[in-house]
């Protein structure tokens, strides 16, 4: 059984940043480690309440984004809270991939 994660934001500090409850996958170098997303894409949503968008700091290896205990469940306003500078991607469709400029909060897209 897996122990509950201490994730850096507390429920108190999280705002309302979205107009969506749809959920998003996220890696804990961004919500326990506290890293910014320097990766990003879009996947088709797994149901109606899934953005279909998984964000990464960027520095997970295979083995580590393979184990389902280092991955876990958001609101996609959760992780637009620890990150605001996704916030102008989130628009883009299915199928999109991003990548942090370094030092900014800007994302190149990555064609795929």
């Amino acid at each position: 059984m897996s122990q509950e994660k201490k994730i850096k934001l507390s429920m108190e500090e999280i705002v309302n940043n979205l107009e969506t409850n749809l959920g998003c996958i996220a890696s804990d170098k961004i919500t326990v480690d506290g890293m910014k997303v320097g990766h990003m894409f879009r996947d088709d949503p797994d149901n109606d309440r899934d953005s279909g968008w998984q964000f990464f700091s960027g520095t997970e290896t295979d083995e580590y984004v393979d184990d389902e205990e280092n991955l876990a469940i958001y609101a996609l306003n959760t992780i637009a809270n620890y990150d605001p500078a996704i916030i102008p991607y989130l628009h883009l469709p299915i199928g999109s991939e991003l990548e942090r400029i370094a030092g900014t909060d800007k994302f190149n897209v990555i064609p795929r």
